[in-house]
């Protein structure tokens, strides 16, 4: 089991370049959050101190507006989310809502300061891939905005945008 979740996080931009080992100290000190169907893993407004990785099911991303919920888009296996918490220490941005029983493995900021404190320089490059990681999100909701005031068709082609 620990060999798969180390393949899985191999497989993750937010994860390229950390050796293996190092990837087991940090998934021991990981727990695995289930949640079951239609619950959240947690919602837009809260604090958070964790980002998750998508080990098993399906989750969706929805944002609140006008007293109805958004769907962003759709989580699968292998992907990551939650990730801003641990950078800008800011409440939730979105909620993240279970489509099916989910297990996520849960990477929060006390893990990750042990890792600092066991390996510096694979904290820092953990650190810096999930600013790339950030920074690609952030150009293409930059791209989307753009196509969107400029009228292009399917602006936000990446995004469902369906009340759920």
């Amino acid at each position: 089991m620990q060999e798969d979740r180390v393949r899985l996080l191999q497989a993750m931009p937010v994860f390229g370049g950390i050796r293996d080992e190092i990837l087991g100290f940090l998934l021991s000190r990981c727990p695995v959050a289930f949640v079951a169907g239609g619950e959240f893993f947690f919602r837009e407004g809260e604090e958070g101190q964790s980002m998750f990785v998508l080990e098993a099911g399906r989750a969706e991303v929805l944002k609140r507006w006008q007293e109805r919920d958004l769907v962003l888009r759709t989580l699968e296996q292998g992907d990551c989310f939650g990730e801003m918490a641990l950078m800008d220490l800011s409440p939730r941005s979105a909620s993240v809502r279970a489509l099916a029983d989910c297990a996520a493995i849960e990477l929060s900021a006390a893990s990750l300061y042990k890792l600092y404190e066991h390996d510096l320089e694979q904290f820092a490059i953990i650190q810096m891939n999930m600013g790339r990681e950030v920074s690609r999100r952030l150009r293409d909701a930059d791209e989307r905005l753009f196509r969107a005031a400029m009228g292009v068709a399917n602006a936000g082609a990446d995004y469902v945008f369906r009340a759920s």
